[in-house]
C-alpha cells in the first residue's frame, strides 16, 4: 500500500510540475495577475500582476490522478465533487477580480451561499452513502453525538470554515500550499489506518497536486493559486475529515488555518468593540512580517507548526 501511495501522490507532482509552464505563460499572456489590496504589507505590492488563478493547476493534477488510481469510487468523487465545486466557486471569484482589476471579487454574501449550495448537495450525498452515519465523535472527551438532520448546519460549518480559513491563510508564497500538504499527508495516514483507500488516494493525489504546485509557488512565487486554489484546499481538508469522521481532529491538523482565522475575528471583533487592534495587521503572518520576520521566515515557521501540529494529532488519534 505504501508504494500505491508514493506513486499516486508520485503522479500528482509530476501532472501539476508539467501543468506549470503550460498554464503560467497563457496566465501572463491573458494578463490574469493578482491585484495586492490596498491596506496590505507594502512589501507585497511588488507582487502586483504576478499570475493567479494557478489553483487550477491543483485542481487538475488531483483530478486526472484520482481517475487514474480510484476510477469511481464513490468516497473518492464525493471529495473531488466538493473540491472541484468549491473549487469552481473562487475561480469564478478570481474572473471577476480579473475582469474588473480589482481585488474584491464575489462578494461575501454570494461566496455564502454559493458555499452552502455546495454544503446541501454534499450532504444530501452523504445521505445516500453507504456506512455513512450523522455521528461526531468529539476527542479527549470520548463523547459521540447524534446529530440527525443536523448535520447539515455541522457539516456547512466545517465546509464553509475550512475554506475560508485556507483562503485567508493565502497571502505569503507557499504559505497556504505548504501548510495544506502537510495537513493532507496526515490525512494520507487517517484514512490508511481507517482502512478507507479511496480517501488514502484523495489524499495522497492532493497532497503530490500541492507539492508539484510549490515548485511555482515558493519564494518568489511564480504563480498565486488564487481562491480558485484555497476555497478548493479547504473543501478538501473538510471533506477528509468528514469522510473520516475526524471533524474535531481537524482543528489540531489544520491548527494554523483555525489561528488564521481566528486572528481576523479577534482583530475585527476588537477593533469594533474596543477601537484598539490586537494584532499588527491580520490575517496572522502579516503580524509578524511588520514585526520584522522575513517572508520565509514566517512561511517556514508555518510550515514547522503545523508540521508539529499534525503529528500530534497522529500521535493522539493512534491513542484512541
Amino acid at each position: 500500500m505504501m508504494q500505491a501511495v508514493w506513486l499516486t501522490a508520485g503522479t500528482a507532482f509530476v501532472v501539476a510540475v508539467l501543468l506549470g509552464p503550460l498554464f503560467i505563460p497563457v496566465l501572463r499572456r491573458l494578463r490574469i495577475g493578482q491585484s495586492i489590496r490596498e491596506e496590505g504589507p507594502v512589501s507585497h505590492k511588488k507582487k502586483s500582476g504576478t499570475p493567479t488563478m494557478g489553483g487550477t493547476i491543483i485542481l487538475l493534477a488531483t483530478a486526472v490522478t484520482v481517475w487514474q488510481f480510484a476510477g469511481r469510487s464513490p468516497a473518492a468523487l464525493l471529495a473531488v465533487g466538493a473540491t472541484l465545486a468549491f473549487g469552481l466557486i473562487g475561480f469564478i471569484d478570481d474572473y471577476i477580480k480579473v475582469v474588473k482589476r480589482r481585488n474584491l471579487g464575489l462578494t461575501a454574501r454570494q461566496k455564502l451561499l454559493a458555499q452552502g449550495a455546495v454544503a446541501v448537495l454534499f450532504f444530501l450525498a452523504l445521505a445516500r452513502f453507504h456506512g455513512f452515519s450523522f455521528d461526531v465523535y468529539i476527542p479527549l472527551v470520548d463523547v459521540t453525538w447524534h446529530l440527525g438532520g443536523l448535520y447539515l448546519p455541522f457539516l456547512a460549518l466545517v465546509l464553509i470554515g475550512t475554506s475560508n480559513a485556507v483562503n485567508l491563510t493565502d497571502g505569503l508564497d507557499g504559505l497556504a500550499a505548504g501548510t495544506a500538504a502537510i495537513a493532507l499527508g496526515t490525512y494520507v495516514v487517517v484514512a490508511w489506518w481507517n482502512s478507507q483507500y479511496d480517501l488514502v488516494v484523495f489524499c495522497a493525489a492532493m497532497m503530490g497536486a500541492l507539492l508539484g504546485f510549490l515548485v511555482f509557488n515558493a519564494h518568489p512565487a511564480r504563480v498565486f493559486m488564487g481562491d480558485t486554489g484555497s476555497l478548493a484546499i479547504g473543501a478538501a481538508l473538510a471533506s477528509a475529515a468528514v469522510l473520516t469522521k475526524t471533524e474535531f481532529w481537524l482543528i489540531l491538523i489544520g491548527g494554523v488555518f483555525v489561528a488564521e482565522a481566528l486572528s481576523v475575528m479577534i482583530q475585527v471583533f476588537a477593533f469594533q468593540t474596543f477601537g484598539r487592534r490586537v494584532f499588527r495587521m491580520s490575517p496572522l503572518h502579516h503580524h509578524f512580517e511588520l514585526g520584522g520576520w522575513s517572508e520565509w521566515r514566517v512561511v517556514s515557521t508555518f510550515w514547522a507548526v503545523g508540521l508539529c501540529l499534525s503529528a500530534g494529532a497522529l500521535v493522539l488519534y493512534a491513542r484512541g
